[in-house]
């Protein structure tokens, strides 16, 4: 199967600082990647360095069949519009309305008229569950749950081959967050995109992803299926996977 995303010998440095070592990965079309980690392990960084936000130290990474660092600047803003993003809080436009913030990447990208815009983001409210009436509220009149749903519309606006979403279930009781992520998987299923998915939800990963990479030591230590990824002996993914409530999930040994 094609690879949508590839990382070769990727290493990244801050400074004196090494963030990624020699990082290897290939993402396949349709694929749900949850990228885990401890914090500043550097996984918003990798996942910057997959769209083309940073380039690593060292290291190659091919996005659509397409080497990043071959690329000027107009053919890499078109690759990006094959992506979506969801980022974490949300980050919807405080003072636009619902309607607004999903139309937004619409009237970004020419030759779309008003009236195709505005049956698009009607028809994206209804692809996330919400009805048309929350077109014309603010975020701050919304649920956790609607305005996590508003930004996830506003993700797939362009009808994205590929999305990223950092910590999406962040912030939501635990009914919510597993509202999300059936919903997350449904249009999975229903619309083929590619997903790489930062999370530390247990759930999510068992539920949703169809691979797991754990970075840890400035390696990935471990890839593969979440159910494989959850027996590794590594200390940091026994110590995620092996506790009261990775095993509750993946029925890990203690």
């Amino acid at each position: 199967m094609s690879a949508v995303v590839e990382l070769q010998a990727v290493s990244t440095r801050f400074d004196q600082q090494l963030v990624h070592d020699r990082i290897d990965l290939r993402i396949a079309r349709h694929d749900i990647l949850g990228l885990v980690g401890g914090s500043g392990s550097g996984k918003t960084t990798l996942m910057r360095e997959m769209i083309g936000l940073d380039a690593p130290t060292e290291g190659i990474v091919t996005l659509f069949g397409r080497r990043l660092c071959d690329l000027r600047s107009e053919e890499l803003a078109n690759l990006r519009r094959r992506c979506g993003i969801l980022f974490q809080g949300g980050a919807l436009f405080s003072a636009f309305t619902v309607f607004d913030n999903i139309a937004f990447p619409l009237r970004e990208y020419p030759g779309i008229d008003t009236g195709l815009i505005r049956d698009l983001v009607y028809m994206k409210l209804a692809a996330v569950g919400l009805k048309p009436d929350v077109a014309g509220r603010l975020p701050a009149e919304l649920s956790g749950g609607m305005a996590k749903r508003v930004a996830l519309a506003r993700a797939l606006a362009l009808e994205p081959e590929l999305l990223f979403l950092d910590e999406p279930t962040s912030g939501l009781d635990p009914v919510t967050a597993q509202g999300f992520v059936d919903h997350l998987h449904n249009l999975h299923r229903e619309l083929g995109f590619t997903a790489v998915v930062i999370t530390h939800d247990l759930d999510l990963m068992h539920d949703l992803c169809t691979r797991l990479a754990i970075l840890a030591d400035h390696k990935l230590v471990a890839l593969g299926p979440p159910d494989e990824v959850a027996r590794n002996d590594h200390p940091f993914v026994a110590a995620m996977f092996h506790g009261e409530r990775g095993r509750r999930v993946f029925g890990t040994p203690p």
